[in-house]
């Protein structure tokens, strides 16, 4: 009798937490997660922006596989000993995508990257996808050099990356009101440090936390606060990850210094024509003139000009 009333309370408990994880934020993200859950599961994953759905898929593969038992978890891990010895270079990459087996734990740590890592790519990161991949990648590069010192060294710094996405999405969103338990009210800028209280109380470690805040300000100094102090150092983001994102062909970036490619994803190559639209023909005939020719094919490029541009202009990061 006491295992089973047991069981039935941290289920009950795990189920209040779960709840107010989805209303603990009362602005515009938190309006986007209600429309997303009326919606049915398809219409969902196609609103989802690129970045945060294809890392949070990865990180429910790569779960769900190790739930299967087809691997194990340890052929993943950051051991810098195999790294360098060994060649194992892949294991630099695939200790980001493990957030752990199918749990609790796991499934609040979907729900941040399903919740403060699309309203960041929708928010401030909105026709910024090489920004927002960078700024992944970023954290993950900070994440493994501080795991160099043994103390700070951990086999899956995935936590540690989507908890910088919650430091980040906090700093963007400061006064964005937050309700913990239905009890404490606070504002956004708070966030992650009552999710370290709230690890602290609950036993769970809280040095991946700790790494992940430290990563995500750093990434916010150098972008956001060094350049509205008037530093002169700018942070921005390498031409090789602006050629990668635009081959990708997936999301937007405004301003981008090179063109996305314009093949991203088609398996055949070929004239085509926007369904449902119109198109123009030209027929020539022997009746019709030279000069008519050149003024119409003037007007076909003064037509054609600007296609797929949603925007031009300087882009502003919001609150900044």
């Amino acid at each position: 009798k006491c295992i089973i009333i047991s069981s039935s309370i941290i289920t009950t408990h795990s189920k209040f937490i779960f709840k107010h994880i989805f209303l603990s934020c009362s602005s515009s993200c938190s309006n986007t997660l209600f429309h997303s859950i009326m919606s049915t599961p398809a219409e969902y994953y196609r609103s989802l922006p690129p970045v945060s759905k294809t890392y949070g898929v990865a990180c429910l593969m790569t779960t769900a596989a190790y739930y299967l038992n087809l691997y194990d978890a340890r052929s993943i891990a950051l051991f810098y000993g195999l790294v360098f010895k060994r060649f194992q270079i892949w294991r630099i990459i695939t200790n980001f995508f493990f957030l752990g087996p199918f749990s609790f734990p796991f499934a609040v740590r979907l729900i941040m990257i399903a919740k403060y890592g699309v309203s960041l790519e929708r928010g401030p990161f909105d026709k910024r996808t090489a920004d927002y991949v960078w700024m992944l990648i970023f954290g993950a590069v900070s994440l493994l050099v501080m795991s160099v010192v043994p103390y700070l060294w951990s086999p899956f710094m995935g936590v540690s990356l989507v908890f910088m996405i919650v430091y980040v999405w906090s700093r963007e969103f400061p006064n964005a009101r937050i309700n913990i338990y239905g009890l404490v009210s606070l504002k956004g800028f708070y966030l992650p440090w009552a999710m370290l209280g709230l690890d602290l109380i609950f036993g769970n470690p809280l040095k991946p936390d700790i790494l992940g805040m430290l990563a995500g300000h750093l990434y916010y100094f150098l972008t956001v606060l060094h350049p509205l102090a008037g530093g002169k150092f700018k942070f921005n983001t390498p031409l090789l990850v602006h050629k990668v994102v635009a081959y990708w062909g997936e999301g937007t970036q405004m301003n981008a210094p090179v063109q996305s490619n314009p093949s991203a994803g088609i398996v055949f190559r070929g004239r085509s024509n926007r369904l449902g639209g119109t198109q123009t023909t030209t027929r020539s005939t022997s009746h019709e003139t030279s000069g008519n020719d050149s003024s119409s094919s003037s007007s076909t490029r003064q037509q054609n000009q600007g296609d797929g541009v949603a925007f031009r202009g300087k882009s502003y990061r919001l609150n900044g």
